[in-house]
Formats: structure tokens, sequence, C-alpha cells
């Protein structure tokens, strides 16, 4: 008797992940032989980038070190340190627990799964990191997306947060500076959405993994910084500011009153001992990044200005596409005139001139909006040429 196929669980079947889902289809054009231009994983290590040799050099020593055991489960005692350390350079007090976390990814669904019941949901943004929506798929959470303001440089819209918070929502997701549109928020957004979340005893998820990626002198303002009450978790790590996404080491700050969260924080830390420990000897690099030279930056932050102004100006100039100039990390969201379904757009361009970006539903939009997100982590040259064949290909798909 044959075997019937194996059936896989229901919590996968909403699943989405966007951002990776498109490198199959740029997969089956590459076979073709037609040259690729990746402007789609915001990876700055596969281009023109290089990890601090500050991290090499710690990492080096944690392993002629022997540093390879288990670590204890929320991290090495440096480390800890020094992210505390970093959270009172951001103002952030009434700090309760500090986590290291295989990536900020890992300290998010441990977050997210140790505060959501089926049927629960957390304020996502729209358009926002696909990874959120994800987990919450996995959890059998409910998805609660507010929008962005593209009018207003695609800071939150704080009225539509208010009016989705019901009484099964738990949290509210803030990245910020935001991935895919690079905002950078306002101190005057920030207080009005801790006022909501005090006001309806919700947990705020603050992703914060870009906030040393700005432009034009720009501050970061950490929202745990503003209000020592307020229940929060600030998630950051070694991936974007750091230039090192393939180390994994990521981590979270639990900020607030302790008699709110105290519950909260046994419980994520149950599920840090369940997972045992993240890379031990990469813990090494947490204390030399957050204590030590910031000397990269400034250099890494002149490239991607010049390579954001190459973005901003390009796009514009393409007759049915606008773009709001990013104040931060390097991703933009261009807005498409007269496309209905950008997933479509998105598989054509793909197809036709190896220009591989992500769709603009994949990250969630206003409904009867279409976008398409570009990194613009590449070198000049390669964006340049992107850009000319989006171009011509948008001329073509508007007028076939």
């Amino acid at each position: 008797m044959p075997l019937a196929p194996i059936k896989p669980s229901q919590r996968t079947e909403g699943i989405r992940y966007a951002v990776r889902d498109i490198v199959v289809l740029a997969q089956e054009a590459a076979k073709t032989g037609m040259p690729m231009l990746y402007l789609n994983i915001g990876d700055p290590n596969v281009f023109d980038f290089t990890v601090p040799t500050t991290v090499v050099e710690a990492a080096h020593r944690a392993f002629l070190a022997n540093k390879c055991s288990y670590s204890p489960s929320s991290g090495i005692g440096e480390a800890i340190e020094a992210i505390r350390g970093e959270a009172a350079r951001k103002g952030i007090k009434n700090v309760l627990d500090v986590f290291v976390t295989t990536g900020a990814s890992e300290a998010i669904e441990l977050c997210l799964t140790a505060l959501l019941n089926p049927g629960d949901n957390v304020l996502t943004p729209a358009p926002g990191y696909p990874l959120y929506t994800a987990v919450e798929a996995k959890l059998g959470a409910a998805t609660n997306p507010y929008y962005l303001d593209e009018a207003n440089g695609w800071r939150p819209d704080v009225d539509d947060i208010e009016r989705k918070i019901n009484a099964r929502t738990r949290g509210i997701v803030l990245i910020n500076p935001n991935n895919p549109t690079g905002a950078l928020y306002s101190e005057a957004s920030l207080r009005k959405i801790i006022e909501l979340a005090k006001a309806h005893n919700l947990v705020i998820f603050a992703d914060e993994i870009y906030d040393k990626l700005l432009m034009e002198g720009k501050r970061h303002v950490s929202i745990a910084g503003l209000d020592p009450e307020v229940s929060c978790i600030t998630f950051n790590g070694l991936s974007k500011s750091y230039l090192g996404p393939g180390l994994r080491i990521g981590w979270g700050i639990v900020s607030g009153q302790r008699e709110i969260l105290k519950d909260f924080v046994e419980a994520v830390n149950k599920m840090l001992r369940a997972r045992l420990c993240a890379n031990h000897p990469l813990q090494y690099a947490i204390k030399p990044c957050l204590q030590g030279d910031q000397g990269h930056l400034p250099e890494v932050i002149a490239k991607l200005t010049r390579r954001r102004n190459i973005t901003f100006e390009m796009l514009n100039a393409i007759d049915g596409i606008s773009c709001v100039s990013p104040e931060g990390a390097f991703y933009a969201f261009p807005k498409l005139e007269g496309v209905k379904d950008d997933a479509h757009w998105v598989a054509g361009l793909v197809k036709s001139t190896g220009v591989v970006v992500v769709h603009g539903s994949g990250f969630g939009q206003r409904p009867g909006t279409a976008h398409f997100r570009v990194v613009f982590l590449p070198p000049e040259d390669t964006l340049r040429q992107a850009y000319e064949k989006i171009a011509a290909y948008h001329r073509q798909y508007r007028n076939p």
C-alpha cells in the first residue's frame, strides 16, 4: 500500500516572507544566463561593506580561548553589561532584563511567543518587516496592521493605531528606522504612541536595529527612553549598524514597571532556557562594538547617503514612480502609479530585466496602492544600471 503524503501543520499555511520568496523567481531568471542585479536583501556584506575589525578580533580571541561551551541562557556577563550601558546612553531606565539571542529575529519571536495566545494580536506597521506577521501566523494570532502615512514621510498614523486597538490587542510594533521605507519617527509621534500603550496596557516592541544608520545628521530617539513606566522591549543587534548579519547576534532590553512585566519576563526566560543559548564566542563582540571605536560608521553613512541620493533622484525621475526620501537604514519604498498588482509588476521586472526588488504587498500597504522595495546597498554603478532598467520596463509596462 503506497504511503500517503506527509501533511505539514496548519500553522505554516499563512507564513509568507516576501524578501526571500522572490529569490525563487530570481533563480529561475538567472538560469537563462541573464545578468542579475540584486536589490532585494538588506545584507551589507554581499556588497562593498565589511564587518569592523573589532568584531573579527573579539571573535578570534574567544575562539582561541576555547569559549565554545554553552553560555548562560541570557548571555555572557560582559555582553549584558555592555547592552545595559547602551540602554543607559539611550536614556532607557527601569531596565528589568537583558537577553542575548540568535539575531534580533529570535528575540522578536521569543517575545511574541511569550505574549500571544491564539486569537490575540499585536498592531504591526504596514508597510513593515514581514517577520512579525510570519510569527503571528505560526502562533495562530490575528493580524492587525496599522498604516504608515506616505504623505507624512511614512510616519505612523497614530489615529489609525488608536482605531485598530481592540479587546485582543496585546502590543504595538514599531520599526524605527523603518524597514522597508527608511523613515525615521519623530519624538512627537513616539510620545503619542506611548500614551496609547499606557492607556490600554500594551507592550511596545521597539525594533531599533538600524538606529545608527542615519543620514544628514539625524538623531534617533529610542521610545523606551521617553517614559520609564511604559512596557517596552527594545530590539537591536550586530546585523546592520555593525555590518554582521551572518553573525546572528541580537538582543532584547525589557523596561517598564516590574509589577506589570514580571510574569512576562519570566515567560521569556523560560523560553531562553529551553533553547540553551546564543552563539557563545560571537557574544564577545558585543562589548567592543558598543563600547569601542565607532570609526566605521562615518564611511558607511557617507556611502549610504550617496546611494540614497541616486535612488531618490533616479526613481523620482521616472514617470509613474514616486519615492519618499529615506532618512535611515538602506531601503526605499517607491510608489507605482497605474499598477494594480505590484507582485505581477515585480515578477515581470525580474524576468525581463534581471533586476530583483520586492513587491510592496509583501510588506503590507494601504489597499488600492502599489509599491516595491529597493535596497540601496549596491555600488553606485549597479544602482544606476538597475534604475535605468526599471525606467525602461515601467514605460513598457504602462504602455505595452
